[in-house]
């Protein structure tokens, strides 16, 4: 590489936050070979003898070099994630086995290994502070899993491994994305009788700018969602549906079947579980969790939908009684749920979802999430400026006593190129670094709601708004700790299984009455929510869901065994219907392939470990009781949630947050409860 290539790349410049406005495909192979280089060479400086066995001297060194490769590849994952190119991605492919390599033999790199064990089993070991005590305990345990102890052909076998599972995973991704993509109906507006105004005003947009007739329908969840939600036509509706439930499987192009990726991917994750010696990769997969074995995290499932499963028939026999009886289906099938569903809700709470979204204006929803912040959390929020990759994402900057503490990316709207979905990203963590310096974290917040049409603010559905303050829960985690050591500052180090736990706290603000006073505004007249129309809503918070719990636990359940029962790579079909038979009280149609989109488990991290959203939600609800028990905005509650389990990040296990802040055990109840399924 030239010297001129360095200076102009703008991955190699870790002075401030990332350039993303300048970030280009031909920038990220060079800086990423760069910077592998630099973190091989600081990998061998760290291993040197003339290296005490002494935290902060292997700190020093390596951690300097790897966090660096860590922020710049970061960046580019990031920009594969929210603003996918063909050039972006061909450069993306061609460095994750380079990256991959380098981590998966570093992790296993039985010199580095025996430096940390030399480290821990120092006399200087004992008065390492209790994160940096953790942090080598975490350090020794990731070896461990990541094949440190092996030899000769199983440690090359485990390498060549990773860097497959890291491939496999990325087509897997960019399958349902180009699926997800590539589909697109032009609806006429007779078929779109019943769909809201703004949904049809968009789809409208959409076929227009593209010199087309009719209104651009797409699998993108804005534009998907709405028309299964109230479309009269029957047949539009299961033609979308059929389109999405389908996704990347062998009912689409070939070139985007995931079926042959899923059974890579189980027979991968068995292998290296053997090679590690573990029965299945399910019991690799919770080493480093809450819940201790396979077997603990069946039976919470099992027993979570025994107790869910009076309260799913019931709104099952509901649904069907209210189709026939009011709109004439006597045959119920999975394009009509949605529709149906909105139907009764409507019918019985006299109150519709496109009826509340008129309150939801954006900015009034991010000014009341900010209050809320800012009084429970004590810090304040303000915008401010950074370089970006959409002209719609923002900026902002977290401050606590005039200090700055945090800054945040907030990417709110769907778009062509954009993954689906939303998640909390780190773009920096918080670091007392070993120049002397503190660096504050830094995080992407990213969903994908509607955008506005021209002239009018973004109108967000109830649920748009739940997602945002889910997601900045996971903000809050990462950017409110006061942990200087980078491994377990924020969400680093937690476990998977609490890490939900800040993100589905906040959530709860959502229903209370005092805190949407500050999140709403009607697009026209400006007024707050009305009472009774919030007494409808509430009324309808727990409306289907014992449907709903069993659905989550259909996906927990169809992930544990998958990854628990070795065997199970070429039945993925097979186990899920069988997983459909126990759990689901109305199994979808056969040509259901909801698995191929499953990125979650096969893309996503999640493996063998979805079920932690209802294992944190337990965590999450039992919290929340604090509040109930004194009053939603109330700071005193907030500064011991803040310091006891947001400041504390992973330096210290999650139960023991839990119980520091809760000064008990958690119960189930509180989230029986707070979902209608008491008693």
């Amino acid at each position: 590489m030239s010297t001129t290539d360095t200076i102009d790349n703008p991955l190699l410049d870790c002075s401030g936050l990332p350039q993303f406005n300048r970030i280009r495909a031909p920038h990220i192979e060079p800086a990423v070979d760069e910077l592998l280089n630099q973190a091989q060479t600081a990998l061998e400086a760290a291993l040197a003898e003339s290296t005490p066995p002494r935290y902060e001297a292997v700190s020093a060194i390596l951690d300097v070099a790897n966090e660096r490769l860590g922020r710049a590849w970061g960046a580019v994952n990031h920009l594969n994630a929210v603003a996918d190119t063909p050039e972006l991605r061909a450069a993306y492919n061609a460095c994750l086995p380079k990256v991959t390599d380098f981590h998966t033999r570093m992790g296993a790199d039985e010199r580095l290994y025996a430096k940390y064990k030399a480290i821990a089993a120092a006399p200087q070991a004992q008065d390492l502070s209790p994160p940096r005590r953790a942090v080598l305990q975490h350090a020794l345990r990731d070896f461990v899993l990541s094949g440190a102890d092996l030899q000769g052909q199983a440690k090359q076998r485990f390498t060549t491994i990773q860097e497959r599972l890291a491939a496999v995973s990325q087509k897997f991704s960019e399958n349902v994305l180009d699926a997800t993509d590539g589909f697109a109906h032009y609806a006429t507006e007779a078929e779109l009788s019943g769909v809201p105004d703004d949904v049809v005003q968009a789809a409208r947009a959409a076929a227009q700018a593209e010199g087309r007739q009719g209104c651009k329908v797409t699998l993108h969840f804005p534009s998907y969602f709405p028309v299964m939600q109230y479309a009269h036509s029957r047949t539009l509706r299961e033609t979308l549906y059929r389109a999405y439930s389908t996704r990347a499987s062998e009912f689409g192009p070939a070139e985007r079947d995931n079926t042959a990726l899923m059974q890579e991917l189980l027979e991968l994750r068995q292998e290296e579980a053997s090679l590690l010696g573990y029965a299945n990769y399910a019991e690799v997969s919770l080493a480093p969790k809450m819940a201790q074995s396979p077997q603990q995290v069946l039976d919470f499932l099992r027993d979570l939908a025994r107790r869910a499963r009076p309260y799913a028939q019931r709104d099952m026999a509901e649904l069907r009684d209210f189709a026939a009886r009011e709109l004439g289906l006597q045959d119920l099938q999975a394009w009509d749920q949605a529709y149906v569903s909105e139907k009764l809700k409507e019918a019985r709470y006299a109150f519709s979802e496109q009826e509340l979204k008129r309150y939801f204006t954006e900015d009034r929803v991010l000014n009341g999430l900010f209050k809320i912040i800012e009084t429970v959390f004590e810090v304040s929020i303000h915008p401010d400026t950074a370089p970006v990759w959409n002209e719609h994402v923002r900026f902002f900057r977290v401050v606590r006593g005039g200090e700055l503490i945090a800054q945040f990316y907030l990417d709110p709207y769907a778009r062509s190129g954009k993954r689906p979905g939303a998640w909390m990203d780190d773009a920096r963590g918080r670091w007392l670094r070993p120049e002397g310096h503190l660096q504050t974290p830094v995080a992407h917040l990213v969903c994908n709601f509607a955008a506005p049409l021209p002239g009018q603010p973004a109108l967000l559905t109830h649920d748009d708004v739940i997602t945002l303050f889910h997601e900045f829960g996971h903000g809050l985690h990462h950017m409110l700790t006061q942990v200087s050591d980078l491994g377990v500052a924020g969400i680093s180090g937690v476990e998977w299984d609490a890490v939900e736990l800040p993100s589905q706290f906040m959530e709860n603000f959502c229903w209370e009455w005092e805190v949407l006073q500050h999140l709403t505004a009607h697009v026209d007249s400006g007024q707050a929510l009305p009472r009774a129309l919030y007494d409808k809503m509430i009324a309808a918070k727990n409306f289907q869901s014992g449907l709903q719990t069993l659905r989550q636990i259909e996906f927990a359940l169809f992930d544990m065994r998958l990854h628990a029962e070795p065997g199970q790579a070429s039945r993925v079909q097979a186990v899920i219907d069988e997983v459909r038979a126990e759990i689901s009280v109305n199994p979808p149609p056969a040509f259901n392939r909801f698995q191929h989109a499953f990125s979650h488990i096969f893309a996503g991290g999640y493996s063998a470990g979805y079920y932690s959203y209802k294992w944190a939600e337990v965590l999450s609800a039992d919290a929340w009781s604090a509040f109930e028990e004194t009053e939603p905005l109330s700071v005193a509650t907030g500064r011991r949630l803040r310091k006891e389990v947001f400041e504390r990040g992973g330096s210290r296990p999650a139960i023991e947050n839990f119980k520091a802040f809760r000064g008990r055990e958690p119960s189930m109840d509180a989230l029986l409860r707070h979902q209608g399924m008491a008693g």
